[in-house]
């Protein structure tokens, strides 16, 4: 992935824009990372992933509940705290 300060992609959206179309740019402020431009297809193949994800969670959860696999809140946190 390609690397440019903020000063550097403003100065040079356009090449950014471009760039972005074959793989992400990442976009730096201070030596601090704060963005990344990837293509509008590639962006929407992770907002697709995202939403398989969450649906094959939730769904994941359902069938938890139906067939009984669950737990009160208290012995959820009791357990989370033992992990800590």
């Amino acid at each position: 992935m390609e690397r440019l300060n903020a000063s550097d992609a403003k100065r040079e959206f356009s090449d950014v824009l471009v760039k972005a179309q074959q793989s992400p740019v990442g976009i730096s402020e201070n030596g601090k990372p704060v963005a990344v431009v990837v293509s509008a297809v590639e962006y929407e193949q992770i907002e697709l992933m995202k939403e398989r994800y969450l649906k094959t969670a939730i769904q994941e959860g359902f069938d938890d509940l139906k067939a009984g696999n669950v737990r009160s809140g208290s012995e959820a946190f009791a357990q989370l705290r033992k992990q800590i």
